[in-house]
């Protein structure tokens, strides 16, 4: 018997056990399939009771099948259907089954504040370097000036430069035939501290070390631009112009810069539990944590866009932004304890 020969006979035992494994099972992954397929749509009520309780028992006999498959080197393309269809029973399975509405009525009545309560350490931990990058950024610039042009984009320090008068400055903050260039600056500020409460998250694996320099970096930018309106007798005014949008804005980069560090200081220091479990652990949380971060960013932009515009008044903007600060700090460490006490 030839090579050729011997190869096709095997193609044909391998498809001749293939079809014979199929039509042994094939009734039970087409009535898993159908049942997947109806919960996928959002038909789940209409299942009948019988098939909710058989659900389990024929997604065990789906992965048995699928070892089984690929044991033997059966068809590529059943064994692919299988895992497929594995996979997609697995989340209705194990995952958690919740519209959209409900998941929020849960994030929002209680869900997100109780995450950031439990991240309280590394707050403190994010506070506490931001306020040294800010006090970084101010005193280098104070001590010379050309650290003003290597912390802040050349781009943006063409009229809010060391040296400018206080009526340049000050227009920058109030008059409205300057308003389009603030605003740019402005609409920089919101676009760099989105990227850097992103990437404080993102990066916190890396032992929070590249969290920890990106949030001192970025108030450092801060600092400096602090130091120019100070030098002119601005400050207030500055920070009030900032405030608008900027209480909502930073208390933003302090939560997604904990949450970095909350991972990061899991991994490092796992405690009890495993580096892998404590990483999950954390995940999770900082996970929920960013989402409501996304929020704040988003209410930031708005605030950036119609109320820094609207108002030109530096007592109304202190008053925005500290009625906004104050809706966050009695949102996230006020409201729901009663709730989370009781269910302990």
């Amino acid at each position: 018997m030839t090579e050729a020969s011997a190869a096709e006979r095997d193609l044909q035992m391998v498809a001749l056990r293939s079809d014979r494994f199929r039509l042994e099972r094939e009734a039970e992954w087409t009535r898993l399939e159908d049942i997947v397929t109806r919960m996928e749509k959002g038909k789940a009520r209409r299942l009948s009771d019988e098939d909710v309780l058989a659900l389990p028992t024929l997604y065990r006999t789906l992965l048995s099948s699928l070892s089984i498959a690929r044991e033997n080197s059966l068809d590529a393309g059943l064994i692919e259907y299988l895992e497929g269809l594995a996979l997609r029973s697995y989340f209705l399975v194990y995952g958690t089954q919740t519209s959209l509405g409900r998941w929020l009525k849960d994030f929002l009545g209680g869900g997100w504040s109780r995450a950031v309560r439990a991240i309280q350490t590394e707050i403190w931990i994010a506070l506490f370097v931001m306020i040294a990058g800010g006090l970084v950024g101010y005193a280098l610039v104070a001590s010379d000036t050309d650290w003003y042009y290597a912390l802040v984009p050349g781009n943006f320090s063409e009229v809010r430069v060391p040296g400018a008068s206080e009526e340049v400055l000050r227009g920058t903050l109030f008059k409205t035939e300057n308003q389009d260039g603030l605003g740019v600056f402005a609409a920089f500020l919101f676009s760099n501290n989105a990227q850097v409460a992103i990437l404080a998250f993102a990066l916190g694996f890396a032992f929070a070390i590249p969290s920890i320099l990106l949030l001192i970096h970025n108030l450092a930018l801060l600092g400096a631009m602090i130091w120019v309106f100070a030098q002119r007798g601005l400050t207030l005014e500055f920070v009030g112009w900032l405030s608008i949008h900027g209480t909502t804005e930073l208390f933003a980069i302090l939560l997604a810069g904990a949450a970095g560090i909350h991972v990061g200081r899991s991994i490092a220091f796992p405690g009890d539990q495993s580096h892998l479990a404590a990483a999950s652990s954390a995940g999770k949380r900082a996970a929920l944590v960013m989402a409501g971060v996304i929020i704040m960013l988003i209410c930031a932009g708005l605030l950036e866009g119609y109320a820094r515009q609207l108002i030109n008044n530096t007592g109304a903007r202190y008053a925005v932004g500290g009625a906004m600060l104050a809706f966050w700090m009695l949102y996230f460490f006020v409201f729901g304890r009663r709730q989370a006490g009781a269910a302990s």
